[in-house]
């Protein structure tokens, strides 16, 4: 269901989009957008989101969805969103502007160009940036140097959401157990910076994806979430896939990840970065082997590099790199009930055994290195032996796989390149803690960022429940991004609803996981939302809530009208056995008897003082 004050910014009809392209727009109810000014750098203009509350108050937090809900901005899908970062990389002034390589039909998994059936984004630019000769252009080498650039001051400001009018913590709610995060009071740019130079945290933004707005990945920060979106060789189209990027981070995606498989995946991807806002990541190695009819045996690193050319002059921001599926750890998989249950990780698997050849990803890791850090591409090095049940959780092949990535990452930082790991995959509760602790060792504190885990295999529909149990407590133990699992899981490919399904889903995880960890000012919206709904402000809650309208809705389904809006109950309880209400009732008596106290205690000391005889001589 949409509110009323959703619109469509749809693609004008001279278009070469499809008709029916179009996004969800709109403000989100009782919101509106309201900024943050940098001070470092003057140009620096921070969006957020105040929530209008109706006791007065203003609830202002941190936002991810654009200019798709800010009101006075006009959208228009064929050019794409405004270019935000595009003269703060041009002042630094070690950049250049090239010719980018042409588009070929196999970049769309097809023979001939006469068969590309996703028309291409209107406005490509024919020039592209990268690092002049002998530069690195990584955020991470400004870091290094001393510097704060002005997407770090961006990002201090974001992270500062309450921090700055924020009461002393004394409760224990308000306190948390950080498990050795060090989460300060409050964010200034030189701690953005000093993190993303120890490589605790990374900033993932390819200078050509310069429509992004900034933020950061790292354990001292809030935890973040990603939402996966892409087409597959059998369903979805570009109309679909750019919705489900605009959609999911109107509820609060911080990244998508384009794992689009099937034809025309450089044409879906490059309507997707031009109208995203997020950082964007991909899985190189799923084109590549488009590019090679899909035959893993005939993958070679010229076909891979290419791949990552592409994409680097597209303005991916991340790349998932399979480089620790290492061909003496393949065996190890061997006695799994699930074998390897990672794309990536089987293809390269397979190419190792068809050759018997250590993985080309591994052996060419500093090229890749080196070609990363002229666009500032970031690592997600992937977890291609990820256990994909509870009975392959922490086995030899997975902590084999996490050791070889620990080792890629100092080789990683030697090149100024930002790195984050990925992690599993399917763990039970009780396993989930040795996995953080071993990443934490063995990668040196690069950021972590894990699918879930799921805490159990019986779950098939519901597994955005069973994976949104293990993001809550991985999130809390230092993890930094969670990659949502959507109801579709294992089943098939998401679409709309359940991409929101899973967005709300891993918004849960990641804000209690920030209130476990003592992130300070992650209560701030629990105690606005539980006031309001102690004092029956039914409109209050909805808004102040993760889904305002799926909070809406449920109330309206039984008491729709606008009157009970004010009631105090629900429908759950009644008017008679609402607990709030009672407890209301409670402590008007409760207050009354303490004026009647006070009133009895008044008058015997005016008894006190005047002698304290009962009787007294009439005169």
């Amino acid at each position: 269901m949409r509110l009323d004050t959703q619109k469509k910014s749809t693609a004008p009809k001279e278009s070469a989009a499809p008709a029916a392209f179009e996004v969800t727009s709109g403000a989100l109810p009782a919101s509106r957008k309201t900024y943050a000014f940098g001070t470092v750098h003057k140009d620096v203009r921070v969006a957020m989101r105040e929530i209008a509350v109706s006791d007065g108050s203003k609830a202002v937090f941190y936002d991810t969805s654009g200019p798709y809900t800010d009101v006075n901005v006009k959208l228009d899908i064929r050019k794409g969103l405004t270019a935000l970062r595009r003269e703060w990389i041009l002042a630094r002034g070690d950049v250049e502007e090239y010719d980018a390589r042409k588009v070929k039909p196999e970049d769309n998994g097809l023979k001939t160009a006469a068969k590309v059936e996703v028309a291409q984004f209107p406005n490509v630019k024919a020039r592209v940036l990268r690092a002049k000769a002998g530069k690195s252009v990584t955020q991470m080498t400004y870091a290094k140097a001393g510097l704060v650039t002005p997407e770090m001051e961006y990002i201090a400001l974001r992270e500062n959401e309450g921090r700055k009018t924020m009461a002393e913590r004394k409760l224990p709610y308000q306190q948390g157990n950080s498990f050795g995060a060090r989460i300060p009071d409050l964010i200034t740019p030189e701690f953005v910076r000093d993190e993303i130079a120890a490589g605790r945290a990374i900033i993932p933004s390819n200078i050509n994806h310069p429509e992004t707005e900034p933020m950061i990945i790292g354990r001292n920060f809030k935890v973040k979430i990603n939402a996966n979106i892409g087409n597959s060789a059998v369903t979805s189209s570009v109309a679909e896939e750019v919705e489900k990027m605009v959609w999911s981070i109107r509820w609060g995606s911080d990244t998508v990840m384009d794992l689009s498989t099937g034809h025309n995946i450089h044409n879906i991807r490059e309507w997707i970065i031009r109208n995203s806002p997020v950082p964007i990541g991909t899985v190189p190695i799923y084109q590549a082997l488009e590019k090679v009819g899909g035959i893993a045996e005939e993958l070679t690193w010229d076909v891979f590099r290419d791949t990552l050319v592409e994409q680097c002059e597209q303005g991916v921001d991340y790349f998932t790199i399979h480089a620790g599926v290492r061909l003496p750890f393949i065996p190890m998989t061997q006695h799994r009930t699930t074998g390897i249950v990672s794309r990536g990780g089987s293809i390269l698997a397979k190419w190792c055994m068809a050759h018997h050849k250590e993985n080309f990803l591994y052996t060419h890791f500093e090229d890749i290195c080196e070609l990363l850090r002229q666009y500032d591409v970031s690592f997600s090095l992937g977890d291609g032996l990820r256990p994909g049940s509870i009975h392959d959780a922490n086995d030899e092949a997975q902590f084999s796989e996490l050791k070889t990535l620990g080792e890629l990452t100092k080789v990683a930082w030697k090149h100024d390149v930002q790195v984050m790991i990925e992690g599993p995959g399917h763990v039970p509760m009780h396993l989930i803690k040795e996995n953080m602790d071993k990443q934490l060792e063995l990668c040196h504190e690069a950021p972590f960022y894990t699918l879930g885990p799921l805490t159990t295999d019986i779950a098939p529909g519901y597994d955005h429940i069973t994976s949104g149990i293990g993001a809550a407590m991985i999130g809390w133990f230092g993890t930094a991004m969670l990659c949502y699992v959507t109801p579709k899981e294992h089943l098939g490919l998401p679409d709309r609803d359940d991409v929101k399904t899973g967005v709300i889903t891993y918004k849960i995880a990641a804000h209690a996981a920030d209130l476990a960890k003592g992130h300070p000012s992650a209560y701030h919206r629990d105690d606005a939302l539980s006031k309001a709904r102690f004092e029956f402000r039914w409109a209050d809650q909805f808004n102040l809530s993760l889904d305002p309208e799926t909070a809406k809705d449920f109330h309206d389904e039984t008491l729709p009208a606008e009157g009970a809006k004010v009631a105090h109950f629900c429908s759950m309880c009644g008017p008679k056995f609402c607990s709030m209400k009672i407890s209301h009732e409670v402590r008007d008596f409760a207050a009354a008897e303490q004026e009647k106290e006070k009133g009895m205690e008044e008058m015997a000391g005016k008894f006190r003082e005047e002698g304290g005889e009962i009787y007294r001589k009439v005169v």
